[in-house]
């Protein structure tokens, strides 16, 4: 058997890391950045789940950082720094927080027909959002977006507008929450959650087989 025929039976064999976001969210956009690049050293697949804060704050009670009394600021200067700790281009968005609705839905529907295309889309709105400024809770930016990574603009708007698709989203969030995800980025490996960015160390301690 040949080296990668080993390497991807391995991967087949090990359970994935399971990564929600909300493609509003700062945090959530530089855990996109770095995940994928994790999974690949421990050769786990990672699966990306959509899901919305506000769905999840309606549970928790809680709201955007920057809407918080004296969180705030903290807020607004930790994206930044968090983002330059990374290595990764980030910019304020002028609106902040949007609705991420629109694009949350387009997810889904990729999703469905081509994960590796959803996954190229979500990178494109998160990089449009924290490093262009572009207003992503506009269904035209959306579909703008999309169109630039291959999709079919026509066929996207159409489906923007269903009823089964708006389920579909509505479904995920479901899900999402009843498997306990109330934040982002959020990531779940062998049955342990891990909420933050900030978690990624002890994420890969646990991928490195320590108990802590």
């Amino acid at each position: 058997m040949s080296e990668l025929a080993r390497s991807s039976d391995a991967t087949q064999l090990l359970a994935p890391i399971d990564f929600y976001f909300d493609l509003g969210s700062p945090y959530a956009y530089l855990g996109s950045e770095l995940i994928d690049t994790l999974g690949a050293r421990y050769r786990r697949q990672v699966n990306w789940h959509v899901f919305l804060l506000g769905a999840a704050f309606k549970h928790t009670g809680a709201a955007p950082l920057t809407q918080q009394a004296l969180k705030g600021s903290y807020a607004l200067h930790d994206f930044a720094r968090s983002a330059g700790f990374h290595d990764i281009p980030f910019r304020q968005p002028t609106r902040f927080p949007v609705s991420t609705v629109h694009a949350a839905r387009a997810f889904c529907w990729l999703s469905a027909q081509d994960p590796l295309l959803a996954r190229g889309f979500a990178h494109a709105i998160f990089r449009a959002y924290f490093t262009a400024d572009r207003d992503i809770d506009n269904i035209d930016t959306v579909l703008d977006i999309a169109q630039s990574q291959g999709v079919a603009r026509s066929s996207l708007a159409e489906a923007l507008g269903s009823v089964a698709l708006k389920d579909s989203l509505r479904l995920e969030v479901d899900r999402a929450i009843a498997r306990g995800v109330f934040g982002a980025p959020f990531f779940i490996l062998d049955g342990e959650a891990f909420w933050g960015v900030d978690r990624l160390p002890q994420l890969t301690r646990r991928l490195d087989g320590e108990a802590f």
